[in-house]
């Protein structure tokens, strides 16, 4: 039985530690190696356009495909259950990749009104001027994705748990939706990784995830990726890769699919470490609004429970000055960050300020600004919490709250 159908009934231990992964045929090294060469030595014609390449094509040049990023690749889609996977430079490098390789000059994007910024700036402010119309709606309301679809409507995008409000939205929902338009469900799941939420077994065509935060895991190393079917990673592969050069180092791939070995065992952590703390902020006296899926009075709790088998370690909450709070964390802070990014093995937290948001990234106004406001009031802390003792984490948070 090959390694690949052999990995298909194991669990996701297993699979994280060993997919992708042989030892080395020439040495016997048990660790993969790292192929740094930009180009290999063939010894049969191949054709030198990218254009040919299918999957008996040999190495002949990194950009095009290298040894060590196809065995973070052949992890990931284990993990996800995806049929293939293609890893780029960076999570916008693979959102990029994504948006500008499935939508052309006339084609309109449904896309979440909040989500991570890089993306949603790219979507209001980028594809525009390439033609390709853009409207951004609440997706976690079936009914606002329905209404926003068009006849040239071709991707639905959506984000789930979203940055920074952490809402969820109903994948099997949004999917039924984008298909009977016959649009694709493109879902970022950076939030979730492939342990809490596997987007494609609900309906969803591609997914997407910054290799940078919970997958890597420790802040090293920059990368993302996309899943899917063949077909569209096969098309993604050549625009996003070979074309638009958002290639991953392989050094880079080496370090998260070293990460990645541990994702399943950080993942039990993470949610463990954040239901404790996020029970200890919903019940200070201090705090005014708690936002995590685990939480009964999470507004999308149900829907949470019902497509994540783990709820992350991503939550986010409101204090009454807030830029008081975040000038006291810089100066006092021990075991926290005060740094942007998330899903490392250390806790970060940073201050997402509202008026920097809904105006630059989202241009919110009317009923959107002021549902938005009322999540958010003028900053919200969103926090990445990480694998330390979940004592030493409230303490910490104590001496600022």
């Amino acid at each position: 039985m090959s390694n690949k159908k052999l990995l298909l009934q194991t669990g996701s231990q297993t699979k994280a530690v060993h997919a992708g992964e042989r030892p080395d045929s020439g040495t016997g090294a048990s660790a993969p190696n790292i192929v740094m060469s930009s180009t290999f030595v063939v010894d049969e014609t191949v054709s030198f356009s990218a254009l040919n390449l299918d999957e008996d094509t040999p190495y002949m040049y990194s950009r095009w495909s290298n040894p060590t990023v196809t065995q973070l690749e052949d992890k990931l889609t284990a993990l996800e259950e995806a049929e293939a996977c293609v890893a780029f430079a960076s999570g916008m490098a693979a959102s990029t990749a994504v948006l500008l390789s499935f939508l052309s000059h006339g084609d309109h994007l449904v896309i979440s009104s909040t989500n991570y910024p890089g993306t949603a700036e790219l979507a209001r402010k980028t594809l525009p001027r390439m033609g390709i119309s853009v409207t951004p709606v609440d997706t976690g309301n079936p009914a606002a994705i329905e209404s926003a679809i068009k006849k040239n409507t071709r991707m639905v995008w959506l984000e789930t748990p979203s940055n920074p409000l952490i809402n969820i939205t109903d994948i099997a929902k949004a999917a039924q939706i984008a298909h009977s338009n016959h649009s694709l469900l493109a879902v970022d799941s950076t939030f979730a990784t492939p342990i809490a939420t596997k987007p494609l077994s609900l309906g969803a065509d591609l997914v997407i995830h910054s290799l940078t935060k919970y997958i890597g895991g420790h802040g090293d190393a920059m990368g993302g990726a996309v899943l899917g079917n063949r077909e569209h990673i096969a098309h993604l592969h050549n625009e996003g890769v070979i074309h638009h050069g958002g290639v991953i180092s392989p050094f880079n791939a080496w370090l998260i699919m070293r990460g990645t070995a541990t994702l399943p065992i950080r993942m039990r952590v993470h949610q463990e470490n954040a239901q404790i703390i996020a029970e200890y902020l919903e019940g200070h006296d201090s705090v005014e609004l708690v936002r995590y899926p685990g939480l009964k009075t999470h507004p999308d709790h149900d829907i949470a429970t019902k497509q994540m088998s783990n709820f992350s370690g991503m939550l986010a909450f409101r204090v009454n000055d807030p830029h008081a709070v975040a000038r006291k964390m810089m100066k006092k802070l021990e075991i926290f960050h005060y740094a942007v990014s998330l899903g490392h093995h250390r806790s970060l937290i940073y201050l997402m300020e509202t008026k920097d948001l809904v105006t630059s990234s989202y241009e919110l106004t009317g009923f959107d600004l002021d549902r938005y406001r009322r999540i958010a009031g003028s900053g919200l802390f969103r926090v990445s919490i990480g694998l330390e003792n979940h004592e030493d984490l409230i303490k910490d948070l104590d001496q600022i709250l």
